[in-house]
């Protein structure tokens, strides 16, 4: 370009910044216009990106927030929940904040019993609201507290679930009820956070990452997935298949085959053989009453071992201890949404409560002096309850 074409670029140039600064000037409300367009462009293209961010990455953020949190089992945990637990604290760990794991009531099932003890996990059981160890509350596979004294008045920090529910987290809530297992969620957060699983014949210091996923913590995510997708045969979904094939690198066989394969007690035996003794079988549904007994785990085994008869598509099988009737259900039938199905069957029953999954579900009733009264005032014979299972489970109610 010339000297006269600088030039007269140079004057265009001038008259528009000239013709820009007379308009401003004159209109000094599109300036402010501009500056608050401006700054709502983008804080929205912030919120945007921050919303957009995976939800591991959210997670870890919200934990770094606190210096010590709760990490709250649903009662009577099974390994899908303390795989979950596990997993949350060390993510919590990762980033300097303690971590305390707790539930209430007990850990009784064999597998559930292995799945602590072989990990070598520090538990702690709570009664009360009080004994809660962090003033934070991060819930796992449960989004409502339940189970102690206290529990409705807990505001958790954050929930973690795969169940049907309407609790939320006062900082975060992730629910996926299209998950198969809660270990699978937490799985993904390592994964969100570009951590790599350490083989169980190496040191994390050699898998060179920021983040890690420990060969115990990788182990027990897995077998938390097995449990609860029945080894990855029911209920799952293709997550579910993701986090166990990122998972792989950093299980430890010889673990996952103890937590597998424990003694089962001669009790347990017992009562599975009575459920099966004793079953009313109608059509493709079962219903069993193997009445009182001390070991309350053995109740979902039994279900377990009843929906594997031939022609059986749904069942629920109930036991009685200390004055409270547990009811466990399992369903390969897809008119039959078992966790619905229980809370139909207990919906006027005071005191009671039920829920789950389209495959399995459980339930508890208290039971008074008189035996069941439902809301009503009637009583509600153990007879009476089978009749209605499997009014529930035909969907005559």
């Amino acid at each position: 370009m010339d000297s006269r074409g600088t030039t007269h670029a140079v004057d265009v140039a001038a008259q528009v910044v000239g013709g820009a600064e007379s308009v401003f000037g004159t209109h000094p409300e599109l300036v402010a216009a501009l500056i608050v367009g401006t700054v709502a462009l983008v804080g929205g293209l912030y919120v945007v990106l921050r919303f957009k961010r995976p939800m591991g990455t959210r997670f870890l953020e919200r934990l770094s927030e606190l210096d010590e949190v709760a990490v709250l089992m649903h009662p009577n945990p099974d390994p899908d929940a303390m795989a979950a637990a596990i997993g949350v604290a060390c993510l919590a760990e990762q980033v300097g904040t303690d971590s305390y794991i707790q539930y209430s009531g007990q850990i009784r099932h064999q597998e559930n019993r292995a799945f602590e003890t072989v990990l070598d996990l520090d538990l702690d059981a709570i009664d009360h609201v009080t004994d809660l160890a962090a003033e934070h509350v991060v819930l796992v596979d449960h989004n409502q507290p339940r189970g102690f004294a206290g529990a409705d008045g807990i505001l958790p920090f954050a929930i973690v679930d795969h169940h049907p529910g309407e609790g939320t987290g006062e900082r975060f809530t992730d629910v996926r009820t299209d998950y198969g297992a809660c270990a699978s969620i937490v799985a993904e957060y390592f994964r969100d956070i570009g951590a790599k699983p350490v083989p169980p014949d190496r040191h994390a210091s050699e898998v060179g990452s920021e983040y890690t996923v420990p060969s115990t913590i990788a182990t027990g995510l897995l077998y938390g997935i097995l449990t609860d997708t029945k080894r990855l045969t029911a209920g799952c979904s293709e997550a579910d298949f993701t986090a166990a094939g990122y998972l792989y690198p950093g299980v430890n066989e010889d673990i996952l085959d103890r937590i597998a394969n424990p003694e089962v007690s001669k009790e347990v035996l017992e009562l599975k053989a009575r459920a099966i003794a004793g079953r009313d079988v109608r059509g493709p549904f079962a219903v069993s009453d193997i009445g009182t007994l001390s070991n309350v785990d053995a109740i979902p085994q039994a279900a377990d071992e009843l929906i594997q008869l031939e022609g059986v598509t749904a069942v629920v099988v109930c036991g009685e201890r200390d004055g409270t009737l547990y009811l466990s259900g399992r369903s390969r039938d897809d008119r039959v949404h078992m966790g619905r199905t229980l809370g139909h069957a207990l919906d006027n029953v005071p005191g009671a409560s039920a829920g789950g999954h389209a495959r399995m579900g459980g339930g508890q009733v208290p039971q008074r002096e008189g035996g069941i009264v439902t809301d009503g005032g009637d009583a509600l014979t153990r007879d009476t309850l089978c009749e209605r299972l499997f009014e529930a489970m035909s969907g005559d109610v």
